[in-house]
């Protein structure tokens, strides 16, 4: 959420108009981040958040709002994005609508393709306890069997096929204990991809990236029982295994950030409120140690990626890739068992 692309007051106050949210009173860049532009804009119709998209190109991008559009009209608490009202909505089943056809939620700024959603309220809980984790896993699973019937199909384009590319780029600036870890780990997770038991695992769209500063909470609500208001960017959304989402969320909600340990609390309260809803199978239940490691690795390679080779950017901060080396060592060392409650629902 880096400013990359500078706005102009008057650009974005033409957007919102046409979109018939405004006029603009403020637009304000937001910190934090490393792959959009993103900035708050007020209007005279409520509180918005403008994105413009600094890698993806428009033929990905109706993948992503058009599935937080899905969840949202399914009562799911995301971030709705704003349509254009003089792009009329294509025709046809989505799976046959062409990748260049016009997009009523794509619009442009700066040049560049952008959106506008609604910002969520309430704030990010940082420091999570085991009942922030409970909700958040209530809402995956939500999620996941609400996205079930989705229409459009995009591989997630920060998977494996991107791992394999990635890691070349980075290597040469790895020491040698790092560089055999980052070899001997996408050596095991291609064997995993090739396996039958992970063809088994059920899939479909995920979010790819829901970190705890990616999810909202109560303000009001008291500590014991937290209120889960939203969860917003999924522009890593794709279509991956349901097992893949559950492992990124626990490699940032049930981990200690200093060490990279796990928390068993905290991983417990997630997988047994995910477990409510959706129940995990067998194969999801035999491969979720692996899928621990594979969700790692894809940060390890990205923050590796975006810390040696940075782009040029107003408020970016690069994450450390150091603390996701320390989440995959963990992960390649330790057992991990799953609580009662996620017991499969079959073998």
């Amino acid at each position: 959420m880096a400013v990359f692309t500078e706005v102009g007051f008057d650009e974005a106050d033409a957007l919102v108009q046409r979109l018939g949210l405004g006029p603009l009173r403020e637009l304000r860049g937001i910190e934090g981040g490393i792959e959009n532009t993103n900035y708050f804009a007020t209007t005279a119709s409520g509180e918005f958040v403008l994105t413009l998209f600094e890698r993806l190109g428009a033929e990905q991008l109706p993948y992503y709002l058009c599935l937080m559009k899905h969840l949202a009209a399914r009562g799911l608490p995301v971030p709705e994005p704003v349509a254009d009202p003089a792009v009329a909505p294509p025709d046809g089943h989505a799976l046959s609508i062409p990748a260049n056809a016009p997009c009523e939620l794509l619009h442009t700024v700066a040049g560049k393709p952008a959106a506008i959603v609604q910002r969520l309220q309430g704030k990010s809980e940082l420091a999570p306890t085991a009942p922030h984790c409970a909700e958040l896993g209530r809402l995956l699973a939500r999620m996941h069997i609400a996205a079930r019937d989705f229409p459009r199909i995009q591989p997630n384009l920060r998977g494996l096929h991107w791992w394999n590319d990635t890691a070349p780029v980075v290597l040469p600036y790895l020491e040698a204990p790092q560089a055999g870890l980052l070899r001997s780990e996408l050596a095991y997770q291609n064997h995993i991809a090739e396996s039958s038991a992970y063809a088994a695992l059920p899939r479909g769209p995920v979010h790819a990236d829901l970190f705890r500063d990616n999810a909202m909470y109560d303000t009001h609500a008291s500590a014991d029982a937290p209120r889960l208001t939203g969860v917003f960017d999924f522009y890593f959304a794709g279509t991956d295994t349901w097992l893949f989402d559950i492992a990124v969320c626990l490699n940032d909600w049930a981990i200690d950030l200093q060490s990279g340990r796990h928390d068993a609390a905290r991983a417990d309260a997630l997988l047994a409120a995910y477990a409510s809803v959706r129940p995990l199978t067998g194969a999801e239940r035999a491969l979720l140690p692996a899928m621990l490691r594979a969700a790692a690795l894809r940060f390890w390679i990205s923050r590796l990626w975006d810390f040696h080779l940075p782009r040029e950017a107003s408020m970016l901060k690069p994450h450390d890739p150091r603390h996701f080396e320390r989440v995959l060592r963990e992960r390649a060392h330790a057992g991990f068992e799953l609580p009662t409650g996620a017991q499969p629902l079959a073998a």
